[in-house]
């Protein structure tokens, strides 16, 4: 009976391994010749309407995901392809406005809403015009969506505006409950990273800056709001206080921050009406992947934006989040590399959104820009989030652009090392003895906690990390030793704070950083390209296939905030012990 067992599970596994095997083979290439004949330019007629779809997530750049698409789920937008779209669906004589669909939409950071409603502000300025529609409208998308003419809503939908927080997770008692403990290690006040892992509320140092950059970042979003709705500052914050969420749909039009009430089948008649047609004709839409399949223009000088986006990991092997993207510190040091010797490229934007992370890797990474500075401009423009490590690759750049409400600085290291003791010792029984050769030979050893000795040559060990991060911020910046102290210990700051003390040159987004490298390179006529280059279509559709990927995905869905937590837990052993990383949070309902 166990023969036969064994012989059926094999021939199973072999069966499976076939099909699979012939799927790569022969349906992966018949699929991938499909979608290389749909990428032919679509032709743009006269009197379209741009659809764009607010759902899902949003990331730096757009990533296909094939597995995705074919089970029907919403994949991930990037703010590349949107804003680009927009831009020339502006220049295009044959689109006469833009319809937003907006739904369920995972932003990311409010930095990367305004990226998007700032075009469309720009499209309007063009005389077009803008109507959206939801059947619910989060905080995010809303703000997006304020800037249209006319903001449409279903009757029975609802309309969340409450506000914004930052609520950082502790999980020490979490860890405490399975016999783990954390010892940390910091140079910084204000470096609240560790506390996570070490304390059960926010430190005093933590809520100042947090407060600061939490209003901060309200206040924008309050006024931008206020200025397209043509609404008072106070106003919309008592709204936000009545908790606009469970009011009726009635109050949402009298107070002026919805414009229409309509089921789905009436938005014809809206768009037709704006369009002189009659309300029954049919719309000729056209989306985000029409307008990127025109021919762009590659007229003049090459400009190449290389994006850096994610966690910094020193390599493959030490990759917090298995699906989510990272900044891989010796490669993404080589393709700097490649770009310092590509004689085409006259001047490089580095996009960087990034929390951090490895304080190697940021400092590979911090060599190779300091290098490429040296032989022609480099324009960094920041995201959502450039702190910590994030910072650290930003300061060596010619010049550095951020977002109204990017969040930066942050400037302090760590070390993290677990104490397993109570879990392995206590709890499970399991003793050990040694023999060691030397005093510190048994370092690392998470049986045990580690000693005042090795506690006082780790703290040293990170202060001359902080040192050199400090000293690295000086240069780059051109500012004494002491006068970066003043703004470091591991503060985080929002963008127009960060300019005022001088670890930002200017407030601009990506466009303007892209117009900057160009003046810096003294070149009048450019086009973009961008790297690294996308994975293809085939490496995408393998890549999502796997288990890992597909129920990483799922894991991060579920769980949400919980999820880096949980995973950089899990993963702290492979992972570089310094870090310069950031985990504060902004909320975006």
């Amino acid at each position: 009976m166990k023969k036969f067992l064994t012989i059926t599970a094999a021939a199973a596994v072999g069966f499976i391994a076939a099909n699979v095997f012939c799927f790569i083979f022969f349906a992966v290439p018949f699929i991938a010749g499909i979608a290389k004949a749909g990428s032919e330019p679509t032709q743009i007629k006269k009197n379209s309407v741009l659809e764009l779809t607010l759902k899902g997530t949003l990331d730096e750049r757009a990533q296909e995901d094939p597995l995705a698409e074919i089970m029907g789920e919403e994949g991930t937008a990037g703010i590349d392809d949107l804003t680009e779209a927009i831009r020339r669906a502006a220049k295009n004589d044959n689109i006469k406005g833009i319809f937003i669909d907006a739904g369920s939409f995972d932003c990311g950071s409010m930095a990367a809403a305004e990226a998007i409603r700032d075009e469309l502000e720009a499209f309007r300025e063009t005389g077009k015009w803008i109507v959206s529609y939801a059947d619910s409208y989060s905080q995010a998308t809303y703000y997006i969506c304020s800037v249209a003419d006319r903001v449409m809503l279903n009757p029975q939908g609802m309309l969340n505006w409450q506000g914004m927080m930052s609520q950082p997770m502790y999980v020490r008692d979490l860890l405490a409950k399975i016999g783990i403990k954390m010892q940390a290690v910091r140079v910084g006040r204000y470096k609240s990273a560790p506390e996570m892992y070490t304390a059960t509320e926010m430190s005093a140092n933590s809520r100042e800056q947090t407060e600061a950059y939490v209003f901060g970042m309200w206040s924008h979003i309050i006024d931008d709001v206020a200025e397209s709705r043509g609404m008072s500052a106070d106003t919309l914050n008592a709204l936000a206080d009545r908790f606009m969420m469970t009011q009726p749909v009635e109050d949402y039009v009298s107070c002026g921050m919805i414009d229409t009430v309509v089921y789905a089948d009436g938005i014809s008649t809206v768009v037709n009406t704006l369009l002189e047609q009659d309300a029954d004709e049919d719309i000729r839409y056209v989306h985000v992947s029409d307008m990127m399949s025109q021919e762009a223009d590659d007229d003049g000088e090459q400009i190449a934006v290389y994006y850096a986006n994610g966690e910094i990991v020193d390599s493959d092997a030490g990759v917090a989040m298995s699906y989510s993207p990272t900044i891989v510190g010796d490669a993404t040091a080589k393709a700097i590399n490649k770009l310092m010797h590509d004689d085409d490229v006259k001047a490089v934007v580095l996009r960087v959104n990034s929390p951090g992370g490895s304080a190697y890797a940021s400092e590979q990474i911090w060599n190779a820009v300091r290098r490429l500075r040296e032989k022609k401009p480099v324009v960094v423009s920041m995201g959502g989030v450039a702190a910590s490590g994030g910072y650290y690759i930003s300061c060596p750049a010619s010049y550095i652009m951020a977002e109204p409400m990017t969040i930066t600085g942050s400037i302090g290291i760590f070390g993290l090392f677990p104490d397993a003791s109570e879990l392995i010792v206590d709890k499970l029984g399991v003793k050990f003895d040694e023999v060691k050769t030397n005093a510190h030979a048994d370092f690392g050893d998470m049986s045990r906690p580690m000693n005042e000795s090795e506690l006082a040559l780790l703290d040293q060990y990170i202060a001359r990390g902080y040192e050199l991060f400090r000293g690295r911020v000086a240069e780059g910046r051109g500012l004494s030793v002491d006068s970066v102290e003043t703004i470091a210990s591991g503060r985080v700051w929002l963008a127009p704070d960060a300019h005022a003390v001088g670890l930002v040159d200017e407030i601009g987004g990506l466009q303007e950083a892209i117009a900057k490298a160009a003046e810096l390179a003294e070149i009048d006529e450019y086009h973009t390209k961008a790297y690294p280059a996308n994975p293809s279509w085939i490496e995408k559709l393998l890549e999502s296939a796997t288990t890992e990927s597909y129920l990483d995905r799922k894991a991060r869905t579920e769980l949400g905030d919980l999820y880096e937590a949980l995973t950089f837990t899990r993963y702290i052993r492979q992972q570089s012990p310094i870090q310069a990383r950031m985990v504060e949070r902004v909320v975006v309902k």
